[in-house]
């Protein structure tokens, strides 16, 4: 977690992330079409990736 206020917000939106089928994808296989699709869209356009990353302190496509 980092050092920002995680609210229940973050988690719940977190918690669709890490069961959305293409994240759980790129994070397993770390290579492919997935991969770079979640790697571009995660930081300006998905709420769902940002919050897992404020939630877990790592990005959606990291293992």
């Amino acid at each position: 977690m980092t050092g920002k206020n995680v609210t229940e917000l973050d988690r719940a939106l977190a918690a669709v992330c890490g069961s959305c089928p293409v994240c759980s994808h790129a994070r397993k296989s770390q290579k492919g079409m997935a991969f770079q699709f979640v790697k571009s869209v995660e930081g300006g356009i998905c709420p769902f990736c940002r919050a897992y990353e404020r939630v877990n302190g790592r990005k959606a496509h990291e293992p």
